[in-house]
């Protein structure tokens, strides 16, 4: 078998006793049971008994049985990197006091850390992943080794990528120019930012013509399961000129834009202070808003937000565990599903048990959001396995290949044990959709197929040296800090109560208020 026919996919035959193929119109789990799902080249060729599937296709590998379950592999949406800022010793709090943190993090190269992640996802049946590269340093040369590296890594273990970096043109420490920020810090750890904070100033221009040669590369190399996207890190941190380049790169080269924004509540008040407006309504000035934008976490998003975004096609991207980890808020997802927005999931950094395991960020988000009274119009299971699913594919640019079970479609399959989803006992008349959202966790998994090519056999990725990834990682890490390494973490420690002090300087008023389930942004829905 040639590497371009590895990567176009494989030849099989997935046998299940149900299989969830996807969201009809009217919100029911489209179900088909007792079937085989035969594999042509990565593509779901056909569906059917089993006698008919495997008639004349003796010589086609057999995978799976009546007592599994078969769905359409996860997506998460919004990914950033390997190794969880809680494992390198970066404790939880509020974004604005974590993200500094993030300089005294040990790396292990991009390749290793992209595997970490990847084997956590895959094993927990995630398929698809939009990785949001933290940012670019360096050279273009040194932006095309580290973007290499990664994309090499997804397609070295089988998932299938939407690739896209942060970009940024001002505000990198807080919501005020850095040369402000600066300005009140001792000399030796003002020289230091300041030559961290030059190797990632590059003119967005710069950045466009690197995304464009990148992705032409890609597109040539694995256009099967590599797509190429933008990201305009957040509001405070572009410019209107750079937005505005951005978006038209992106409409141009037909691709997606993942944008953070309204993820705390200081971000929502920048833009106010800033415009005198909400972000939302400053990007649909800037002409930003389009079915092209996925907007990641919109924890502060009005009512008035979520109309211009509903009007305008965009997508959400919800970040359930992020949100309520970094205590951030909470996304008004009942709001944006009244309004008709498509609202994927994304796990962030790190879940609520500090890995990416998909099947419990579900679990979460459906809690999430019951919301209380009687005839709430609440997401019910499937609603949110769409999200983490066919929601999810076409925010990170795979939305016309995955997502669903059906003829067409490519082979990302999970297969699930029914007896582990029953264990010790599932009554008949338990809709097999509710009982796989609430019941099935990572063991449940045993096989995942991308592009028919098996990745995941017992549960345990099986398409690299699982072991010998995970056993470098650890020797890696273990060795002791270099002098760099130990220069960052005293210069973030001493950086922190600047920081502190400059935020309690510059914050919005302390609003305070109880928790109230969806609260949206300073008005009612």
């Amino acid at each position: 078998m040639t590497e371009m026919q590895a990567r176009e996919g494989a030849d099989c035959i997935v046998e299940a006793g149900t299989v969830l193929c996807g969201l009809a119109p009217d919100g029911t789990m489209r179900m088909r049971h007792d079937v085989g799902i035969r594999v042509e080249k990565g593509m779901i060729a056909q569906i059917g008994p089993m006698q008919a599937v495997a008639y004349g296709n003796d010589h086609l590998p057999r995978f799976g049985s009546q007592a599994m379950v078969a769905m359409p592999g996860f997506v998460n949406s919004h990914h950033h990197f390997g190794l969880t800022p809680l494992m390198m010793g970066v404790p939880f709090a509020p974004l604005e006091l974590w993200l500094p943190r993030f300089r005294m993090m040990r790396s292990i190269g991009p390749r290793l850390d992209t595997l970490y992640s990847a084997i956590e996802m895959l094993e927990s049946g995630t398929t698809t992943v939009h990785h949001i590269a933290s940012g670019l340093t360096g050279t273009p040369e040194e932006w095309d080794v580290a973007t290499d590296a990664v994309l090499h890594a997804y397609e070295d273990i089988g998932m299938r990528v939407g690739y896209s970096f942060m970009m940024r043109d001002r505000n990198v420490l807080t919501y005020r120019a850095d040369a402000e920020v600066l300005a009140g810090l001792p000399a030796e750890l003002r020289n230091w930012l300041k030559a961290a904070l030059s190797a990632a100033q590059v003119p967005t221009a710069d950045y466009l013509a690197f995304f464009k040669a990148s992705r032409a590369k890609w597109q040539q190399r694995n256009p099967f399961r590599v797509r190429h996207h933008l990201a305009p890190a957040n509001l405070h941190w572009c410019s209107d000129d750079s937005l505005q380049t951005i978006f038209a790169a992106a409409r141009e080269a037909g691709c997606n834009v993942h944008m953070h924004l309204l993820e705390t509540e200081r971000q929502a008040a920048f833009a106010r202070e800033q415009f005198g407006h909400s972000a939302v309504e400053h990007l649909h000035e800037l002409g930003c808003l389009g079915p092209e934008l996925t907007i990641g976490h919109g924890n502060w998003a009005t009512a008035r937000d979520l109309d211009l975004i509903a009007e305008s096609g965009c997508c959400m991207c919800h970040n359930a565990s992020s949100g309520l980890r970094l205590g951030s808020g909470i996304a008004p997802v009942n709001e944006m599903r009244k309004r008709g927005i498509p609202v994927a999931l994304g796990i962030d950094q790190s879940n609520i048990a500090d890995d990416r395991d998909m099947m419990l960020e579900m679990k979460l988000v459906w809690a999430l959001h019951r919301e209380t009274g009687l005839w709430n119009d609440r997401p019910d299971a499937g609603a949110i396995l769409q999200m983490a699913t066919e929601a999810g594919a076409r925010t990170a640019g795979f939305g016309s290949v995955v997502g669903r079970l059906e003829p067409g479609k490519r082979a990302d399959i999970i297969l699930l044990s029914r007896d582990q989803i029953g264990r010790p006992y599932l009554h008949p008349n338990t809709p097999m959709t509710e009982a796989v959202l609430h019941r099935a966790m990572r063991g449940a998994i045993d096989k995942v197929f991308v592009d028919g090519h098996l990745v995941v056999d017992s549960g345990k990725v099986v398409s690299i040296d699982r072991q010998a990834a995970l056993c470098e990682i650890a020797a890696r890490l273990a060795a002791p800090e270099n002098a760099g390494e130990i220069t960052a973490r005293r210069m973030v420690e001493e950086l922190m109560p600047h920081l502190e002090t400059f935020h309690k300087n510059h914050s919005v008023p302390d609003r305070y208020r109880s928790y109230r389930y969806n609260a949206i942004g300073d008005g009612d829905p």
